[in-house]
């Protein structure tokens, strides 16, 4: 069993990447999503990308899997019908929330609409006190009662969240077997099981998300399995999660919160190899597909991992690395305002029918149309020619669009690619100015199918100094699964104050954590040799709403002055000042297992020396701004490109999976692993 595989499915297209473990062979693959099904196009393009790699189905011993099914189920709001069992008094927490409005200054926002509808949400006596003693009784016969309910409103998923269920969860088990026992054909959602942690409103958010999701991704990933072993493989597939480890289908089955980024996170993921690779650890990731353009940053080669976040309007306490995503794509939409000015998405074109120059019927301009026009993207193909483009239908859309603006046709698509490039420079401003770091002590790593042709423009916008284009940087995400671990997170909140006592809280919090643990262990069939576990403790000042993770050591020592120091020392970094006498808090102890597996592994090539003129194919009009409007560009083959080769620009570098961009003024080199580096001349 030689050969492994990689899928991402995105909203325009899903890309396929295989790696012989044998020879380290790379094929990379890239076909057109479908929107209907996405498990139809992954299978199809599974088979085409065997098929051109010259094995079969038989002889793959790993498949990985990135989705977007989560998240746009939830942007889309078709999520299944959804009710909701909670402590009595509390069914309207869901809808109150934190009484903030999702932007303090734009009176107009709109909410994002509650998951579960208020006649589906149902209140059963019931408390557990702070302590996890019971207060009031758990009235079983309430509760069976409002599972019929449900059940005869025709609801697909329940979830269970009661008041401090985190501290104490014999009422929601409880209420878990009768769940089971009177509707067990529905999706239940147990908020102690999805997220063991304080703050009610967040764990009962979480837990209807995991809900909503919960048919959607069953039904999904049921049927990819059945398809998959049609075709004859028989590898244990995997999933990504947001934090950007894989776990098993079954097991994101039952956590598909887990999954909302799922997409994201394996381009992430590749991104911090290539870059060890080229031997750069700060980066900034620019991922920038048909739909959407992800962003993050990686300080000493790591990510951010992030406990909580808001996916789309929707608290979710769940492991996810710090990804900002932004409606900008390829197949983003231009239009013009009601100020009569011009904006380009979030809508979308998405995969059908797509930008104007695919032919199949769209009328409105896309980034896409634009760089047709402008001759940054091939005018007569893509998909090294698999795909065919009509020139002619994208002018034809730019041209409405510019006489509506009162300008030429040029100016028009240079500057739909212009809104676009500043909508993705305020994304990247948002992770790296606004958290105190500067943009230009980074390297951009551009990838997805759009990234790098528009990655040396964004880079100036940012005064980036140095862009990092990898060898398939259109499948990217695909290949990331090839390169991460398997991997579960586990937390339980127990808030106890930071004194000579905590020790033993610290033993007993995280040998809670490390028994469940070793039951994902020996469930997934992972080694001894293979596991790995983190250690992280949540702290703050008592008092404060927001806390802080630190590393947790192995114990003995002096553990608890170390967390003091390591506390205060991260509290400087993050607010410029420690409160040295002020008490501190233990709050949520959350433990990391992973499982190592092995992964994809490149070699690098022989320097070829500079010259690169063997891999120019031929050349073409292009309209640059910054070399003051149409300019006759060398056209370069990527796959004819070797180690050492140096371009100079302007100049269009294409390849299967994405176009690249040298502007005037910039050198491209090819690095060892065949990644290009794009830097001012």
């Amino acid at each position: 069993m030689a050969w492994r595989i990689g899928v991402d499915s995105g909203g325009t297209f899903t890309d396929v990447c295989l790696f012989d473990d044998a020879t380290g062979t790379v094929a990379v693959w890239k076909v057109a999503s479908t929107p209907d099904d996405p498990s139809r196009g992954i299978a199809g393009g599974v088979a085409d990308a065997i098929e051109r790699a010259g094995t079969h189905p038989g002889a793959v011993g790993y498949f990985g899997h990135g989705t977007t099914v989560a998240t746009n189920a939830l942007i889309q709001h078709r999520g299944a019908r959804t009710g909701l069992i909670t402590t009595d008094g509390f069914r309207d927490l869901l809808e109150i929330g934190r009484q903030k409005r999702p932007d303090l200054y734009d009176i107009h926002v709109d909410k994002p609409p509650t998951l579960v509808s208020r006649d589906l949400r149902l209140e059963v006596p019931e408390r557990m006190r702070h302590d996890g003693r019971t207060e009031v009784p758990l009235d079983e016969a309430a509760v069976r009662a409002a599972v019929r309910r449900l059940r005869d409103e025709g609801v697909a998923a329940v979830a269970v969240c009661f008041l401090y269920g985190f501290v104490a969860e014999a009422h929601e088990a409880i209420a878990a077997r009768i769940l089971a026992e009177e509707f067990p054909a529905a999706f239940a959602s147990i908020s102690h099981a999805v997220a063991p942690e304080f703050r009610e409103f967040e764990r009962m958010s979480t837990a209807v998300v995991n809900g909503y999701l919960g048919p959607v991704i069953q039904s999904y990933i049921q049927l990819l399995g059945e398809r998959l072993r049609r075709q004859g493989l028989t590898a244990t597939p995997h999933l990504t999660q947001s934090n950007g480890g894989v776990i098993s289908f079954e097991q994101a089955a039952r956590l598909p919160v887990r999954t909302v980024l799922s997409g994201p996170s394996t381009g992430v993921v590749g991104a911090r190899e290539i870059g060890r690779q080229a031997g750069f650890g700060e980066l900034i990731t620019f991922d920038m597909g048909g739909t959407s353009t992800d962003v993050a940053l990686l300080s000493g080669g790591e990510c951010r991992l992030a406990s909580e976040a808001v996916v789309h309007g929707y608290p979710i306490k769940a492991p996810m690395l710090d990804i900002h995503t932004v409606g900008a794509g390829g197949g983003s939409i231009a239009f013009i305002d009601s100020g009569g000015l011009l904006k380009v998405g979030p809508a979308s074109a998405g995969a059908d029918p797509g930008p104007v120059c695919y032919g199949l019927g769209a009328t409105a301009p896309t980034v896409t149309d634009a760089n047709v026009v402008l001759g940054t993207l091939n005018p007569g193909f893509l998909l090294g020619g698999r795909m065919a483009v009509r020139h002619d239908l994208a002018l034809t859309s730019i041209a409405g669009l510019a006489e509506r603006l009162g300008l030429e046709v040029m100016p028009t698509a240079q500057g739909i690619v212009s809104v676009v490039t500043a909508n993705m420079a305020r994304a990247i401003r948002v992770i790296s100015v606004q958290r105190g770091y500067d943009p230009r002590d980074y390297a951009l790593i551009a990838f997805g199918g759009a990234g790098p042709l528009h990655a040396a423009r964004l880079a100036r916008e940012l005064e980036i100094g140095r862009v990092l284009v990898p060898v398939s940087p259109g499948v990217l995400c695909a290949m990331g699964l090839l390169l991460t671990d398997l991997r579960s997170d586990f937390a339980v909140t127990r808030l106890t104050p930071l004194d000579a006592a905590a020790g033993m809280v610290l033993a007993d919090a995280f040998g809670v954590l490390a028994a469940r643990a070793e039951a994902w262990f020996d469930a997934e069939g992972i080694g001894a040799e293979a596991r790995r576990i983190v250690r992280t403790v949540d702290m703050r000042y008592a008092g404060q709403n927001y806390e802080l993770p630190i590393p947790v050591g192995p114990a003995g020592g002096d553990l608890v002055d170390d967390l003091a120091a390591a506390f205060a020392a991260a509290h400087r970094l993050a607010y410029g000042f420690a409160a040295e006498d002020e008490p501190v808090q233990l709050v949520t102890f959350r433990l990391e297992a992973s499982a190592l597996v092995p992964k994809a592994r490149f070699v690098a090539q022989q320097d070829a020396g500079p010259e690169a003129r063997g891999a120019v194919t031929g050349r073409r009009s292009v309209w640059l701004p910054e070399a003051g409007g149409l300019v006759e560009c060398p056209i370069y083959d990527r796959a004819l490109l070797r180690a050492g080769n140096r371009i100079a620009g302007p100049a269009v570098v294409e390849q299967m999976d994405a176009t690249t961009v040298v502007l005037p003024g910039m050198i491209a080199r090819v690095e060892p692993y065949l990644s290009l580096i794009l830097e001012a001349a």
